[in-house]
């Protein structure tokens, strides 16, 4: 180092601290390679070139005009669909090709999940159940997606995802036990109606805050990936979830950390009484995908061929090549939000019906089905008999059973029940045998 003291020597301090580099620092060798000395006059040292920023916070490129982007100056991002609303296949190429086995099962899966949702909502307006939410207009996006995953990918609902456990095989009997909350109830009768789990089928227990599902999904996709597991996770949620502060986290979590998640967006038009208008501004959903560094796509989320091949194509990019996908699929909640809402207050009847009426997925699926001979009027009639019949047995055995004990409002707390758990159980049934005239004990098992 001595031999090159004097030549640093020359070199003002301001251009030292231009370069972030010291004396003792091995780079200088590379700088004063540069640095040469002619009749006294010290040259300067050659910047980087200006005309590529070198911030490593973004890709660009340096412009000397002032200018906003406005965001709306982009194209909308168009909307991917296989079918027409008369059930025509548009064009061959996009067609997956299912067998007449595998779209009856999607058509049977669309009506089942249609059947129960009236049986049920009707069953909360007379005051059998506490709540209840219909998934009308939106079946095609939970079994266009379902049918195209493994039944080994794990799944993170919002709500209103019935339908791929539907088509997981999830019995009759245990979503009617679930929604009455009995003592055959799974979930021990602790969740809302609707609010589904199930460990065999690889389904999360549902919660109902908006949004809390997405970073579980992003983390549990990046432990997959760790894992070296060849699955992906799968994330449903609404417009209105993609509100909250929960779905930045996940989606830039997700992005960073490369991992294999498909978070499915529902934009159904509302967030319960909340249009898209009020709900954001900007194209929708799909735009964010790129904001965040993943590829994302638009779909008609009343076409299930549309629906099925976007998540396929989805699930093989996650698993593949170990990276988050974001699908926006375009569709509209034809029913009220909830038993808690009115829907009537914020939209007309006429905007209903015509979704309802001249663009429904079972419609559409219904009309290709048609179209291919393998669907006709009596076999319509005497599936909707079948499925009835099922529903209506589940949901009369489900009614009669007792409501699970309130022990199960402590255990699982714990793996061991602490003394203070053992204590609360013990005052909980002497306060119910002292007070018994209060309570519907008789209604409880294990009283």
């Amino acid at each position: 180092m001595a031999s090159i003291r004097p030549v640093l020597s020359s070199v003002s301090r301001r251009c030292l601290q231009r370069f972030c580099i010291s004396e003792r620092n091995v780079k200088v060798l590379s700088i004063v390679r540069n640095l040469s000395v002619s009749h006294g006059v010290r040259q300067e040292i050659p910047s980087v070139n200006d005309d590529k920023p070198q911030f490593p916070g973004a890709r660009s490129s340096f412009t000397e005009k002032l200018k906003f982007l406005d965001g709306t100056v982009y194209d909308p991002i168009p909307i991917y669909r296989v079918m027409n609303k008369m059930g025509k296949i548009i064009d061959a190429d996009e067609d997956p090709g299912l067998d007449q086995t595998v779209v009856e099962k999607m058509y049977k899966c669309m009506t089942k999940l249609n059947g129960i949702d009236k049986i049920l909502y009707e069953s909360q307006r007379q005051g059998r159940i506490s709540f209840y939410m219909t998934s009308y207009g939106e079946e095609g996006t939970h079994i266009g997606s379902a049918a195209a995953l493994d039944p080994r990918d794990m799944v993170y609902g919002q709500y209103r995802e019935g339908g791929v456990l539907i088509w997981r095989g999830f019995p009759m009997d245990k979503i009617m036990n679930q929604c009455y909350g009995n003592n055959a109830d799974i979930g021990f009768g602790r969740q809302m109606p609707v609010h589904y789990g199930s460990k065999e089928h690889n389904f999360a227990a549902i919660s109902s805050p908006l949004a809390t599902q997405m970073p579980h999904a992003a983390g549990a996709a990046f432990a997959l990936k760790r894992a070296g597991l060849d699955v992906c996770t799968v994330c449903y949620f609404g417009d209105g979830a993609a509100s909250e502060g929960d779905a930045h986290a996940a989606l830039n979590f997700a992005a960073t950390l490369d991992a294999p998640c498909i978070f499915f967006c529902r934009n159904n038009g509302y967030a319960i009484s909340t249009p898209t208008s009020e709900q954001y501004r900007g194209d929708g959903i799909a735009c964010r995908g790129p904001a965040y560094g993943m590829s994302s796509v638009r779909v008609d989320g009343n076409d299930v061929f549309a629906v099925y091949n976007a998540t396929k194509a989805a699930r093989e990019m996650a698993v593949n090549e170990s990276k988050p996908v974001l699908i926006e699929a375009m569709t509209y909640r034809t029913g009220h939000h909830s038993t808690s809402d009115d829907s009537s207050a914020y939209r007309s009847v006429d905007e209903v019906r015509y979704w309802d009426k001249e663009d429904h997925p079972i419609g559409r699926l219904r009309n290709y089905m048609v179209e291919k001979n393998w669907w006709s009027v009596e076999k319509e009639k005497a599936w909707m008999a079948e499925v009835k019949k099922e529903i209506m047995q589940e949901f009369e055995k489900a009614e009669k059973l007792k409501k699970p004990s309130p022990k199960y409002m402590m255990s699982d707390v714990f793996d061991k029940p602490s003394k203070r758990l053992i204590q609360q159980e013990q005052e909980l049934r002497q306060h119910l045998k002292q007070y018994k005239e209060h309570y519907p004990i008789d209604k409880f098992d294990d009283l």
